[in-house]
C-alpha cells in the first residue's frame, strides 16, 4: 500500500536510530513513557490524519471560507477534523498529566503532528495557532489571565491567534499604529487594524483569543515600545463563561494561492471605541514576549514545509512506481512494452532530489525538537543551556530552508507526473500553491537570513555557532571507521572549513560597523549555511544506516541503502555547490546593493 503523509520505516528510523527518542524515557518527566506509548500516539495521529483531515484537503481548497454577515464561514468537514484532534488529545500533547495532557517529549508531538500537517495543513493551522497562544499565556499571563484565557484554550473551547502584520507596515513592526489606552480598571482599549491574521474568525469554538501587538501612549519608539494585549472576540467573565461581543470586527477575507482552509482575514480593533484588551507581560516588552510564539511558529512553519514536500514526494514516487511510459535508451525495439518511469534515470534524479531535500529537512525538524526536549529536561543545566543556544541558532535555517527546498521538492514532484502533475485532478499541484505560502509564513527568506548573520551567529560571544561546529566536527570523526562515507565526509569538512572563513570576515565587517555591506548578501549565507547544515545531517543519517546494514534486519536492506543513496546525491551533487555562493560572499560582490532604484 502506498504511503501518502510520511513513511512510517523513515519516522521510526529518525526517531529510535538518529535521535534515540526511548532514552528521553529516562528523565522522570517521561518515566511513564515507552516505544509503545510514543508508537500508540503515533498510531492514532496516522489514524486521525488519514481518516479526518486528508479526505476534505482538496474539498477545503475548491471551498474557501465565506465571509457572511460579518462571518467567516467554513465547510463542515474541519470542525469534524479539529473535534477528532481536541478529543484525542492532540491539543495538549506536551502538557502534564494532570492538566490534562499526554506530557508527552516536544519530539514525539512534532512527530505526531507531522501527520496533520502532511494531510492537510490548512485546517491544521487552527489547533497549531491555538497551541502557540496558550503557551504564550501560560509563560506570561497572570494567574487571573490564566483562568480567564489558558484554561478554556486547554479545554479546546478557545482558539487563539498572534495580530502582529498592518497593511502598511508588513514585517516592519516597528512602525506598527494599533494604539491601546489604559481605562483605569487594569484593562486598556485598543484601536488599529491587522491583516492576513490566519484564523482569525471562525465558528470551531466558543472564542478566539487574538495577542495582538499595540504602543502605549507613553511607548518609546521602535520595537522598544511594542507591548502585547489579549483581545478575545467575546468578552471572558471571571469564571471563564462568556460576555457580550468584543469590538473586534472581522472587516474581510483575503483569498491566497494556498492553505486555502484556513480563513486569512482583516480584523478592525476598536472601530467603536469600545475594544477591550489585557496587557500580557510588562509594558513595552510585547515583541520579547511574542519572541515565544513566533519562535514555535518558526519551527511548526518549517516542519509544515517539510509535510508538504514529504507528501509531495511520496505521490509523486508512487506515481513513477505505476506509470508505464517509454523505453530505456538502449532498447531500440517499440514492440517491447514500456517500462514505469521510475526506470529513467531523469526520473530518478527528480525523486532522488526531493528524497534529499524532504529527509534531510525532516531530520534537521525533529532535530530541532529533540534539543527542545534537551533545553527543558536534559539533567545536567549545562547541556539544557547548550541545547538552548543551539536551537536559538538553528531556528531561522529550521523555518527557511525547508520553505525554500522542499518548495523545490514540490515543483519536482509536479514534474514527475508530467502533464498530469499541471492539472488539478492530481494533488501535487495543491502541494506545491500550499507551500508557496511558507517562504512568507513567520518571515521571509531575506529576514531570516538577517537574523541570523546578523544576530544569532554572534550573540554570547558565538557560543551557538561553536557549539554547532563541535556537532559537527563529532559526526565527521564518527564516520571514519566506514570507507564508504569518506567520499561523503570530505566534501562536507571542506565546506565547513570554507564557511568558518566567510563567517569570521563578515561578523568582523559587523563588528567595524559595516552592516549593510556585511548583510547585503545575506541570503546567500542562509543558503550555505542551511546546505551545510543539511549536509551535517545527512552524514549523520548515513552513519546510522551504514549501522544498520551491518547490525539491523536485513529486510531493512533497501532502505538503509536508499538513504545512503540520498545522502552521497546531498553531500557530493548539492554541498559542492555552495562554494559559488561563499566567493560571492568573500567578495562582498555588491551587484545587489549596488544597484539603483531609477536602473529598474
Amino acid at each position: 500500500m502506498p504511503q501518502t503523509l510520511l513513511c512510517p520505516r523513515n519516522l521510526a528510523f529518525e526517531l529510535y536510530e538518529v535521535l534515540d527518542a526511548q532514552a528521553l524515557t529516562e528523565r522522570e518527566r517521561f518515566a511513564e513513557h515507552s516505544r509503545e506509548t510514543f508508537d500508540a500516539a503515533i498510531a492514532t495521529a496516522r489514524r486521525i490524519a488519514e481518516d479526518l483531515f486528508a479526505p476534505h484537503n482538496r474539498k477545503a481548497d475548491e471551498n474557501e471560507p465565506r465571509y457572511e454577515n460579518g462571518e467567516a464561514l467554513l465547510i463542515p468537514e474541519v470542525k469534524v477534523a479539529v473535534d477528532g484532534f481536541l478529543q484525542a488529545g492532540f491539543l495538549n500533547a506536551t502538557r502534564d498529566f494532570e492538566a490534562g495532557g499526554m506530557q508527552l517529549p516536544t519530539l514525539l508531538s512534532q512527530a505526531c503532528f507531522a501527520h496533520f500537517q502532511a494531510a492537510n495543513v490548512g485546517t491544521t493551522a487552527y489547533p497549531f495557532l491555538t497551541m502557540g497562544a496558550a503557551n504564550l499565556i501560560e509563560t506570561f499571563g497572570t494567574e487571573a489571565q490564566k483562568r480567564r484565557f489558558l484554561h478554556p484554550m486547554i479545554e479546546g473551547r478557545f482558539f487563539g491567534t498572534m495580530a502582529l502584520t498592518e497593511p502598511h507596515a508588513g514585517s516592519s513592526l516597528a512602525d506598527i499604529r494599533t494604539r491601546a489606552e489604559p481605562f483605569g480598571d487594569g484593562s486598556y482599549r485598543l484601536r488599529g487594524n491587522k491583516i492576513f491574521i490566519s484564523g482569525g474568525d471562525h465558528s470551531l469554538a466558543e472564542n478566539i483569543v487574538h495577542l495582538v501587538l499595540a504602543k502605549l501612549p507613553d511607548a518609546p519608539a521602535g520595537v522598544k515600545g511594542i507591548s502585547l494585549f489579549i483581545v478575545p472576540k467575546f468578552l471572558v467573565n471571571d469564571d471563564a463563561s462568556l460576555g457580550p461581543r468584543n469590538d473586534v470586527l472581522l472587516a474581510g477575507l483575503f483569498h491566497k494561492m494556498g492553505w486555502r482552509g484556513t480563513t486569512s482575514t482583516a480584523l478592525n480593533f476598536g472601530d467603536n471605541s469600545e475594544c477591550v484588551g489585557y496587557l500580557l507581560g510588562q509594558p513595552h516588552q510585547g515583541m520579547a514576549c511574542m519572541f515565544q510564539m513566533m519562535n514555535e511558529a518558526r519551527i511548526g512553519v518549517g516542519l509544515g514545509a517539510v509535510m508538504l514536500g514529504y507528501a509531495g514526494y511520496l505521490y509523486s514516487l508512487d506515481y513513477a512506481r505505476q506509470r508505464p511510459q517509454g523505453r530505456l535508451p538502449d532498447n531500440k525495439d517499440p514492440a517491447t512494452r514500456p517500462v514505469a518511469i521510475i526506470e529513467h534515470a531523469d526520473i530518478r534524479r527528480l525523486l532522488l532530489t526531493q528524497k534529499a531535500y524532504v529527509e534531510g529537512a525532516f531530520d534537521l525538524a525533529l532535530y530541532a525538537a529533540r534539543l527542545f526536549d534537551d533545553s527543558q529536561t536534559a539533567p545536567a543545566p549545562d547541556v539544557r543551556d547548550q541545547a538552548r543556544q543551539l536551537l536559538d541558532l538553528l531556528t531561522p535555517i529550521v523555518k527557511s530552508w525547508p520553505s525554500e527546498y522542499c518548495l523545490k521538492a514540490n515543483e519536482l514532484a509536479i514534474q514527475v507526473l508530467g502533464g498530469h502533475g499541471y492539472t488539478r485532478e492530481y494533488p501535487v499541484e495543491q502541494y506545491y500553491r500550499d507551500n508557496r505560502l511558507n517562504p512568507i509564513h513567520e518571515g521571509t527568506h531575506g529576514i531570516q537570513s538577517l537574523d541570523l548573520l546578523g544576530r544569532k551567529l554572534g550573540q554570547n560571544g558565538g557560543a551557538g555557532l561553536k557549539l554547532l561546529l563541535k556537532a559537527m566536527s563529532q559526526t565527521c570523526q564518527r564516520s571514519l571507521p566506514f570507507e564508504g562515507l569518506a567520499a561523503l565526509r570530505t566534501p562536507l569538512e571542506r565546506l565547513i572549513n570554507a564557511l568558518q572563513k566567510v563567517t569570521l570576515e563578515l561578523l568582523g565587517d559587523l563588528a567595524q560597523g559595516q552592516v549593510t555591506r556585511a548583510l547585503a548578501n545575506s541570503a546567500l549565507y542562509l543558503k550555505v549555511f542551511g546546505h551545510t547544515v543539511i549536509g551535517w545531517r545527512w552524514l549523520e543519517q548515513a552513519i546510522h544506516a551504514e549501522q544498520g546494514l551491518t547490525q539491523g534486519d536485513a529486510a531493512d536492506e533497501d532502505f538503509y541503502r536508499g538513504k545512503l543513496q540520498a545522502a552521497r546525491y546531498f553531500l557530493t551533487w548539492e554541498v559542492p555547490a555552495c562554494h559559488h555562493e561563499l566567493t560571492l560572499l568573500q567578495a562582498r560582490d555588491d551587484v545587489c546593493l549596488g544597484a539603483r532604484a531609477q536602473w529598474f
